[in-house]
C-alpha cells in the first residue's frame, strides 16, 4: 500500500514537472540558448594539456623525479633533437648559436659540450664522437619551454629546412596541436551530413534532425565551455569528447520526439501530447542515460588521471544531455511544431516488423558461436600488445617523418635523467661504470666523466657545476637506444633503477643479498626507502605501463558491477542483468580480441576506455530489446514475444548503432594520433559486434533461458506455457501508414516504451 502511495506521489511529481516544461517552454529556450551563448566563448579559454605523462599519478617515481629536477636543477630533461646535415664542425657550432638563439630553448648539448672539438676527431671515443657527428650531419639535443612547443618547432624547421630533421616530444606535441582543432572539426564534418541522414531515415519529418543537433548542440557547447572549471582537460578528451557526446546522447532526442510523435495522435492538443511525450520517455531517457553515466564514472577510478579527466568530462555531457533533451528539446519541439508538421514526410526505412523471420534462423548457431568464441576472446583481449606513447603522432606527419631520418643516421636514442644523493664520488663512478655496460646504453654523461672525479669540486665553476649537482642530488643524464617503449625500454629503465638502488640503498642491498632478488625486481622491495629516481619519457611511459596494468581490473570491474546494479533494479531481475551484461561483454572481448589474434596494437588508452564506453553506451541496446520483450511476454509466448519485440525495436537499434559506429569511425579516420585514431577504431567496430550480438545472440538467450528469467525476476506476469496466446510463428503484418494534414502519423511501437513500464 506505501509503495503505491510512493508510486503515485511520484507520478504526480513527473506530470507537475511536465507541465511546468510545457508551460514555461520560451523561457527555458531562452535559458539554454543564453547558457550556450555564455559558454562559447570560454571554450578556447580552456588550456588543453598535450603530455599524457602529466596525467601520472602524484606518486609514481617519474613524476617525482621531475619535481626534483625543477626544485634542484636549472636544467630540463632533453625533450627534442634537431639534425643538421653537409656541415663541418664549425658550421655545426654556428647553427648551435643560433638554435640557441631561439626564444624557449635551453640546455642545448652537443659534441663541444663532452670532448674538445678543436683537437682532430679521430683521436676521441668513436662512439661519442658518432653520437653527436656522423656522415657530415649534427646532431643537437635540447629542451623546450612548455606550453610553447608549436612556435619553437616552426622557428626549428624553417632555420634547418627541408634538408635537416628536428624531432622529440616537444615537436610531437606542436604536431598534435597543429592538427587538433582541424582534425576535430574534420570529424564533425563528416560525422554531421552522416548522422543527418540516419535521422532523416528514422524520422518522418525533415525538420526533426535540426531539432536534435540543436538539442545536442547546445549540450556539447555547454559541456566544452564549462570544463573552464577543471582549469585543463587533456587533449585527448578535448578529441573525443564532443563526438562521444553527440553519439551517445543523441538517443535521448530521439526517444522524446517518437513519444511526442506518437502521442499527438489522441492527445486533444500539442501541449498535452509533450506532457505525456516527457512522462513516457522520462525513465527509458533515465535507464538509458543511467548506465553511460555509470560507465563513464569507472574511469574515475583510474589511478592513471587521464580516466578521471576524460570520465568526468563525459559524465558532465551526458548529465548535461539528459537535462536538455528532457527540457529544452520538448520546449523547442513545441514552439517548432509546425514547422514539423509542413515538413513531414512518409517513412523512408522499412518497418522491420518481420525482421526476426530472419534472424531467428541465426539465433540458435549465435548461442552456439558466442560459447566457443566467448573465452578463446576474453583470453585474446588479455594478452593484446599495448601502445604507451599516447601523444606519438602516426606517419603522416612530418615530425615522424623526420624522426626516422635522424634514426636511419643516428640511431634510436632516448634521454632520461637519473638522480641519486649527492656526495659520494666513489659510488658514483662505480654506478656510471656499471650503467655503461648495461645493453642498449649508449651514452652516459655524468660530472664524474665529463670534469674528473680526481677534480675537487670546489675548484669548478659554478655554470658546470649546476649542470650536474644539486644541493641534495647528482644528475646523471642516460641516453639509450631501447626505443621509446616496449618490454625491451622499460626493462632497460628497471635495470638502471636497480643498479642505482643496489648502489644507494643499503636495505634493499641486504635484501638483494638475503634473498636473492634480481635486478629486474628491486625496484619493487621497498618502495618507501626509495633514493634515486628516474625522468624521462621512457621513465614515465614504464611507469604508466605500471600503473595501466592496476586500473584495467578495476575500472572494468567496477563498471560491470554499476551497471549491473542499474539493470537489476530496472527489471527487478537477478538472472535477466547477467545475460544483457554478458551479451555486450563478449561483444566487448570480441572487439578487443581482433589486435591480438591478427598481430597489431592498440594503445593502452583505447583499451582502457573502451571497456567502459562500449558497455555503457550499447548496453542500451539489450535494454530496448529485453525490455519490449518483456512487455510482450505478458500477453504471448516467448517466440512470438521476441519475434514482435525484434520488429518494435530493431528500427531504433539499427539506427543507434550505425550512429555510435559512425562517430567511432569518423574519428579514425581524420585523428593523426594513435590513442585517439584508436578509440575511433575500437568504438566503430564495438558498435557493430554490440549490434551483432543483441539482435543476434541476445534473442535466442531471452527465449532459452525464459524460465530461469522468470523465476528471479519479481512479479514478471509472463502468460504460463499452457495459457492460450498467439501462434509461435505468427507473421505481423507490414503497418500501413495513412498520412494527415497537420498531424504526424503513429509511429511504430519500437522506441522503448516497454523500458518505461518496468521501471
Amino acid at each position: 500500500m506505501q509503495l503505491m502511495i510512493v508510486q503515485q506521489g511520484e507520478k504526480r511529481e513527473l506530470e507537475a514537472i511536465a507541465k511546468g516544461i510545457v508551460r514555461h517552454r520560451k523561457a527555458i529556450i531562452a535559458f539554454f540558448v543564453i547558457a550556450a551563448l555564455v559558454c562559447a566563448p570560454l571554450i578556447p579559454l580552456v588550456y588543453v594539456n598535450y603530455k599524457v605523462t602529466d596525467y601520472l599519478p602524484a606518486e609514481a617515481q617519474s613524476t617525482i623525479a621531475l619535481e626534483i629536477l625543477s626544485e634542484q636543477f636549472d636544467q630540463a630533461v632533453p625533450n627534442a633533437r634537431v639534425m643538421v646535415t653537409d656541415v663541418g664542425i664549425t658550421e655545426a657550432l654556428e647553427y648551435k648559436q643560433k638554435i640557441m638563439q631561439i626564444d624557449g630553448v635551453s640546455d642545448i648539448l652537443w659534441l663541444d659540450d663532452i670532448i674538445d672539438v678543436r683537437v682532430p676527431l679521430a683521436s676521441s671515443d668513436t662512439s661519442i664522437v658518432e653520437s653527436y657527428y656522423k656522415n657530415n650531419s649534427a646532431l643537437f639535443e635540447f629542451s623546450f619551454e612548455k606550453g610553447r612547443e608549436k612556435e619553437i618547432t616552426v622557428k626549428l624547421q624553417d632555420l634547418v629546412g627541408t634538408s635537416g630533421a628536428v624531432s622529440g616530444d616537444g615537436p610531437k606535441m606542436s604536431s598534435i596541436q597543429f592538427g587538433a582543432f582541424s582534425e576535430v572539426l574534420g570529424a564533425f564534418l563528416f560525422l554531421i551530413p552522416a548522422i543527418i541522414i540516419l535521422i532523416t531515415l528514422s524520422t518522418r519529418a525533415w525538420l526533426e534532425p535540426l531539432l536534435f543537433f540543436a538539442a545536442i548542440g547546445v549540450s556539447i557547447v555547454i559541456n566544452m565551455g564549462t570544463n573552464l572549471i577543471f582549469g585543463s582537460v587533456s587533449f585527448i578528451t578535448n578529441s573525443i569528447s564532443p563526438i562521444l557526446q553527440l553519439a551517445v546522447s543523441l538517443d535521448y532526442s530521439i526517444f522524446l520526439l517518437h513519444s511526442f510523435d506518437r502521442q499527438r495522435v489522441s492527445a486533444p492538443s500539442v501541449e498535452v501530447a509533450m506532457q505525456r511525450a516527457i512522462k513516457e520517455s522520462f525513465s527509458t531517457v533515465t535507464a538509458s542515460a543511467s548506465t553511460t553515466l555509470f560507465g563513464f564514472l569507472a574511469l574515475l577510478f583510474m589511478a592513471f588521471l587521464i580516466g578521471p579527466d576524460l570520465g568526468l568530462n563525459l559524465a558532465k555531457g551526458i548529465a548535461i544531455s539528459f537535462v536538455c533533451s528532457l527540457t529544452f528539446l520538448p520546449a523547442l519541439a513545441l514552439c517548432a511544431c509546425r514547422l514539423i508538421d509542413r515538413t513531414h514526410h512518409r517513412p523512408l526505412l522499412p518497418s522491420f516488423a518481420n525482421i526476426n523471420r530472419f534472424l531467428r534462423h541465426v539465433a540458435i548457431p549465435s548461442l552456439v558461436i558466442v560459447a566457443l568464441v566467448a573465452a578463446p576472446a576474453f583470453l585474446g583481449q588479455q594478452r593484446t600488445n599495448f601502445l604507451y606513447e599516447s601523444d606519438v603522432a602516426t606517419g603522416t606527419s612530418r615530425v615522424f617523418r623526420e624522426n626516422a631520418r635522424i634514426n636511419a643516421i643516428f640511431g634510436q636514442s632516448d634521454i632520461m635523467v637519473l638522480l641519486v644523493p649527492r656526495g659520494d664520488i666513489a659510488r658514483e663512478v662505480a654506478l656510471t661504470a656499471a650503467i655503461e655496460n648495461l645493453p642498449h646504453v649508449t651514452t652516459v654523461t655524468a660530472y664524474t666523466k665529463s670534469v674528473s672525479a680526481t677534480i675537487p669540486i670546489e675548484a669548478v665553476p659554478d655554470s658546470i657545476l649546476k649542470q650536474f649537482y644539486g644541493p641534495d642530488y647528482a644528475r646523471i643524464i642516460i641516453a639509450t637506444d631501447a626505443g621509446g617503449e616496449g618490454d625491451v625500454a622499460f626493462n632497460t629503465v628497471k635495470q638502471i633503477h636497480a643498479l642505482a638502488e643496489e648502489f644507494y640503498n643499503d636495505q634493499i642491498q641486504s635484501a638483494i643479498g638475503s634473498q636473492g632478488v634480481n635486478a629486474e625486481q628491486t625496484v619493487s622491495l621497498a618502495v618507501d626507502d626509495i633514493k634515486t629516481y628516474i625522468a624521462g619519457s621512457v621513465a614515465s611511459l614504464s611507469d604508466i605501463h605500471d600503473f595501466v596494468k592496476t586500473d584495467n581490473v578495476v575500472v572494468n570491474l567496477i563498471a560491470v558491477l554499476a551497471i549491473f546494479i542499474v539493470l537489476m533494479l530496472t527489471f527487478r531481475s537477478l538472472f535477466l542483468p547477467l545475460i544483457l551484461v554478458l551479451t555486450i561483454e563478449c561483444a566487448i572481448w570480441i572487439n578487443l580480441s581482433i589486435p591480438y589474434f591478427v598481430g597489431s596494437q592498440i594503445n593502452f588508452i583505447g583499451y582502457l576506455v573502451i571497456c567502459t564506453v562500449q558497455l555503457g553506451a550499447t548496453v542500451d541496446y539489450a535494454i530496448l530489446l529485453t525490455s519490449t520483450y518483456l512487455r510482450l511476454r505478458k500477453e504471448k509466448q516467448p517466440k512470438q514475444a521476441i519475434h514482435e519485440a525484434l520488429g518494435m525495436s530493431f528500427k531504433s537499434i539499427l539506427v543507434s548503432a550505425a550512429t555510435l559506429s559512425v562517430a567511432g569511425f569518423a574519428v579514425y579516420a581524420t585523428s593523426s594520433t594513435h590513442a585517439v585514431a584508436d578509440i575511433g577504431m575500437l568504438l566503430g567496430r564495438g558498435a557493430i559486434i554490440s549490434l551483432l550480438l543483441v539482435v543476434c545472440f541476445l534473442p535466442g538467450a531471452l527465449v532459452v533461458f525464459d524460465k530461469a528469467i522468470a523465476k528471479t525476476t519479481w512479479r514478471p506476469g509472463f502468460i504460463s506455457s499452457q495459457a492460450k496466446g498467439a501462434p509461435e510463428h505468427h507473421v505481423v503484418p507490414e503497418p500501413h501508414v495513412v498520412s494527415e494534414p497537420h498531424v504526424a502519423p503513429k509511429f511504430d511501437e519500437y522506441d522503448l516504451k516497454g523500458v518505461s513500464k518496468c521501471i
